[in-house]
């Protein structure tokens, strides 16, 4: 699946999606893929439509589900992460909301992938499990700036890179933690890979998307990288299920 939109495009619709998320009912966003089309009653579509319902009910027991339904060429591969501190229930309405969704935004493609604060869907025409996936990325930050961003900057890398290094090495590959700001509060990070990965390819695209920073939040107060097979994000104030 390639990305469909400029990064530029991706950086602009952040600043509108910030306001849009707030309550955590719509999605972040959502890419269609160009690996090809189906029309009406073609196989592919009631082997897209089963391996949705399949995900819906895999996915929720331990907030990760993968899959692939059919026999080439109409073959469907899919995958459902939720984020690692959501419950079943909460994964579960997540996931087949997203299912729907997706298929509403991207009615007739072989592939697609959407994001909500509580999980993400992707499915494609295409076997993708075990590889990192670069081309579906996209960002979003705060739009308050800190007035220290150099230490700042400092900290958040810090802190996400120590809850990468946790997050590999975790079974259900995700990691929250916690820094002082020097007396102004505390700093609030996670980091998450999706459980197709193996431990080193979690870690390499952790690092890849921290080593994003400058050019996704630059001294913003939050930010997030998310991709489909990895994400980051950091806030002053707790975001994440105690």
């Amino acid at each position: 699946m390639s990305c469909s939109s400029s990064v530029s495009f991706v950086y602009l619709l952040s600043l509108a999606l910030l306001l849009q998320t707030a309550s955590g009912a719509d999605p972040l966003f959502h890419f269609c893929s160009d690996s090809g089309n189906f029309s009406a009653n073609d196989p592919y579509e009631a082997n897209l439509k089963d391996l949705t319902a399949y995900l819906s009910i895999q996915a929720p027991p331990s907030g990760f589900g993968l899959g692939s339904i059919g026999q080439r060429p109409n073959q469907a591969y899919g995958l459902a992460l939720c984020r690692g501190d959501v419950s079943s229930q909460d994964c579960k309405t997540c996931v087949v909301e997203a299912g729907s969704e997706i298929r509403k935004r991207c009615p007739y493609n072989k592939g697609g992938i959407i994001w909500y604060d509580n999980c993400v869907f992707k499915y494609s025409n295409l076997e993708f499990f075990g590889r990192i996936d670069n081309g579906n990325r996209f960002y979003m930050w705060n739009l308050n700036v800190v007035s220290e961003p150099e230490a700042f900057n400092a900290k958040t890398r810090d802190l996400l890179s120590e809850l990468a290094n946790e997050a590999y090495g975790n079974p259900k590959m995700y990691a929250v933690g916690e820094t002082e700001l020097n007396g102004l509060g505390k700093l609030y990070g996670l980091t998450q890979c999706t459980r197709d990965l193996s431990s080193s390819e979690c870690k390499k695209c952790l690092d890849g998307i921290i080593g994003e920073l400058p050019s996704c939040c630059d001294g913003n107060e939050g930010g997030r990288v998310v991709g489909a097979s990895c994400n980051f994000r950091y806030e002053i104030y707790p975001f994440v299920n105690a």
